[in-house]
C-alpha cells in the first residue's frame, strides 16, 4: 500500500515538474497537475497541503537529487581543481539529463518561491562548493573574492550555456562541458 501511496506522490510532483517547466507557475494549476498525473484534485491534496507545498517539495527533491550525483564521485582526497571539475561535470551531466529540472530551477530561482523564504539548505553542492571555495581560497588557489561572486563566475557561463542549448543553437555535450568546465576554472585561479 505505501509503495502505491509513494507512486502517487511521485506521479504529482513529476507531473507538476513538467507542466511547471513548460508553462509556468501559474498557468499549471492544481486541477492541470493532478489530471496530468491521473489522479484527481483531492488526491493532489491529501499529499500536498497546497500547490506552494507541491512547489517547494519538487524543489527540495530537485536538490537532493542533484546533491547525490554530485556527491556519488566526489573526494576531499582530490586536488582542488579535479574537485571543481568533478562538481561542475556532474551538473552539466545532470542538467542535460533532466532539462525540465533546468527549466523548473529557473522558475523557481526567479520566484517569490525563493526569495521570500530562507534558501533551502541541504547538505547541498552549494555548501559542498563554498566549502571547497573556502579551502581554495586559503592556500591561494583561487582569487580570494566573495563567494557568491566566484559562484557567478564559476556557473554562470554554463546556465547561459545550458539555455542556448535549450534552444538549439548550441549542442552542448560532455565534451563541450569539459571545455567550459576548464574555462571556468581558469577565470577562477591564481
Amino acid at each position: 500500500m505505501k509503495d502505491k501511496a509513494w507512486d502517487k506522490r511521485r506521479k504529482i510532483m513529476t507531473s507538476a515538474l513538467h507542466l511547471i517547466a513548460e508553462n509556468g507557475f501559474h498557468a499549471s494549476p492544481a486541477a492541470m497537475i493532478a489530471r496530468n498525473a491521473g489522479v484527481g484534485v483531492g488526491t493532489l491534496y491529501r499529499y500536498f497541503k497546497n500547490k506552494d507545498a507541491l512547489i517547494r517539495e519538487i524543489y527540495m527533491q530537485v536538490r537532493q537529487d542533484m546533491d547525490d550525483i554530485i556527491y556519488r564521485d566526489y573526494s576531499e582526497e582530490l586536488p582542488v581543481r579535479d574537485r571543481f571539475m568533478g562538481i561542475f561535470t556532474a551538473r552539466v551531466k545532470y542538467l542535460l539529463a533532466h532539462p525540465d529540472t533546468y527549466k523548473f530551477l529557473e522558475q523557481y530561482h526567479h520566484s517569490p518561491y525563493y526569495f521570500n523564504k530562507k534558501r533551502e539548505k541541504s547538505a547541498s553542492d552549494e555548501a559542498l562548493f563554498t566549502d571547497l571555495l573556502d579551502y581554495a581560497k586559503s592556500r591561494h588557489i583561487v582569487k580570494d573574492m566573495d563567494n557568491k561572486i566566484l559562484c557567478a563566475i564559476a556557473f554562470g557561463p554554463i546556465l547561459f550555456l545550458f539555455k542556448e542549448h535549450l534552444t538549439g543553437s548550441v549542442r552542448l555535450d560532455d565534451e563541450l562541458g569539459g571545455k567550459m568546465a576548464g574555462a571556468c576554472w581558469d577565470a577562477l585561479k591564481f
